[in-house]
């Protein structure tokens, strides 16, 4: 009887997990939901920029990479 109620436990806790998980993601307005995909699209790319800046030899590219992280850590702050 006991290993019914810890399940039926676990099933409710999941289950208000997923409902206080939907609650907030509700809370966010389109725009700001828009911006944050934005912010994360912009922190992916700068990670990639950063990747290719530790194998990168041609010095053109280099500082084209450079230039491209300078840019980008110039979005992320405006934001």
């Amino acid at each position: 009887m006991a290993r019914g109620w810890e399940s039926k436990s676990v099933e409710q806790q999941q289950e208000e997990a997923t409902s206080d998980a939907g609650n907030k993601k509700a809370r966010l307005t389109a725009e700001e939901i828009g911006a944050e995909k934005r912010r994360e699209t912009l922190r992916l790319a700068r990670r990639r920029v950063e990747q290719q800046l530790e194998v990168v030899t041609n010095a053109r590219h280099r500082e084209m990479l450079e230039a491209a992280l300078r840019d980008l850590d110039g979005q992320i702050g405006r934001r």
